[in-house]
């Protein structure tokens, strides 16, 4: 194996995008380019108890990237290839180094669709969305990651030697021999093994959709229209939350002509003239100050390349601490409201983007550089939000993963026995605890 020990690139690769979560000192990196590499660095590593922290591109908002002190860092990114692309059985074998929008345009280019979209698509990989079970824009109607996971290889210990690839799934569209490990796999965080290579399920080109954009003064009354868009039956592809906070982030900064007068904007994509009519009405009867529809694909894109492009503006602004709940769709405007009152309590600027339809929040808490009681009051705020999430039925996290920084809310959302279910399998699959030590 040749070792990366330079100080410079070990820092550079001991952490990913969430800047709040504590990260470690690696022992040293490694860039394998093939399962056997991966094979031959897990077996060193366990012969030498040396703790193992995948990466992909380090996109990651939850430190599931986050290195321990000592520990061989895993740089995937290099087994970045398309491996097999099946028109006819409508699936994809690729390299977990793959970038998520490139995966997308090899597909295209066949008539084919891989509907995973998170916001960090253009730079975060097959093998991080794998790891947190990531979803996007149009997991609304589509579905997560998961769901277009038909089977994994990866390497892994515990039953078997450490350093056995083992290959889990199928490539049929049906399949219930045995108990379902793929999915285990998918939204662990690299805990049970290292991920070498994920059969992915394909669908036909995506029909064209129309755009409908509801302008609202208050986040609750956004809220409102989500939760009245759900009850009424509509199926959009997409139904996303920005709030004035993040579209005058954007706008100062990428001048895309955006104009923000207004406290809450959603915006969806439809597929049908009943859903696109069903949400100008829907947004329309909770209260929206205007609603708008349109075909022009231009102008579809530009706004949500805005949508996209939020958390880097507001990145722009303060260190970020960002939120990932999950709560049931008809309690979208309570939770909202619970939002704005946290912030006010804590005296915290929060701003709000959200995949409202399918309940999925993203309140980013925004504190001056170098202020060290804005950083308390942000992380007494953070878990306030949690506790509100699970009161109201939800879960910790939609689809960041739980990494670093939802460890003690996941442990407060599972309760005692699932937790102790949740550590037996960790224990039974990696014994000596070396995959991604003290992630979830």
């Amino acid at each position: 194996m040749k070792l990366i020990t330079d100080p410079n690139t070990l820092a550079g690769l001991s952490h990913d995008e969430a800047e709040w979560a504590p990260a470690g000192t690696p022992y040293a990196a490694f860039r394998p380019q093939s399962t056997e590499d991966v094979q031959e660095a897990v077996r060193y590593c366990a012969a030498h108890n040396i703790p193992i922290v995948p990466r992909g591109a380090g996109t990651g908002l939850s430190g599931g990237a986050n290195a321990v002190d000592g520990c061989l860092v895993l740089d995937l990114s290099r087994m970045n290839e398309v491996l097999e692309i099946d028109r006819e059985n409508l699936l994809a074998v690729v390299r977990p180094g793959v970038v998520n929008d490139d995966l997308k345009k090899a597909v295209a280019a066949q008539g084919l669709w891989y509907p995973p979209d998170p916001a960090s698509s253009p730079w975060s990989t097959i093998g991080g969305n794998v790891a947190t079970n990531a979803g996007g824009l149009c997991c609304l109607k589509y579905g997560v990651t998961r769901d277009y996971v038909l089977g994994l290889e990866a390497v892994m210990g515990g039953p078997v030697e450490y350093g056995t690839a083992v290959r889990l799934g199928r490539r049929t569209n049906k399949g219930v021999a045995g108990y379902d490990l793929t999915s285990l796999l998918v939204g662990s965080e690299g805990t049970l093994g290292v991920v070498t290579e994920v059969t992915v399920r394909l669908r036909p080109a995506p029909r064209p959709s129309g755009t409908v954009v509801g302008a609202f003064s208050s986040l609750v009354a956004a809220g409102q229209a989500v939760a009245l868009t759900t009850a009424r039956g509509l199926q959009p592809a997409a139904l996303e939350l920005i709030d004035r906070a993040c579209l005058q982030a954007v706008e100062d900064w990428k001048h895309l002509g955006i104009e923000p007068d207004t406290e809450a904007m959603l915006l969806a994509r439809a597929e049908t003239s009943d859903d696109a009519d069903g949400l100008v009405t829907a947004f329309t009867d909770a209260g929206a100050v205007w609603t708008e529809r349109s075909t022009d694909s231009t102008e579809a894109e530009a706004l949500f390349a805005a949508r996209r492009l939020t958390y880097p503006a507001l990145e722009r602004l303060g260190p970020l601490l960002t939120e990932d709940v999950c709560v049931p769709r008809s309690a979208v405007p309570a939770m909202l409201a619970r939002i704005e009152q946290i912030g006010a309590r804590h005296d915290v600027r929060i701003a709000t983007i959200a995949h409202a339809g399918d309940g999925n929040l993203h309140p980013l808490l925004i504190t001056p550089p170098g202020d060290d009681n804005a950083r308390i009051a942000a992380q007494a705020a953070f878990e306030d939000i949690i506790d509100q999430a699970l009161a109201l039925g939800g879960t910790v996290t939609g689809e960041h993963g739980v990494g670093l920084l939802k460890r003690d809310g996941m442990i407060r959302e599972l309760g005692p026995a699932a937790h102790a279910v949740h550590q037996a399998v960790k224990h039974t699959l990696d014994p000596l605890d070396i995959f991604n030590p003290g992630k979830a």
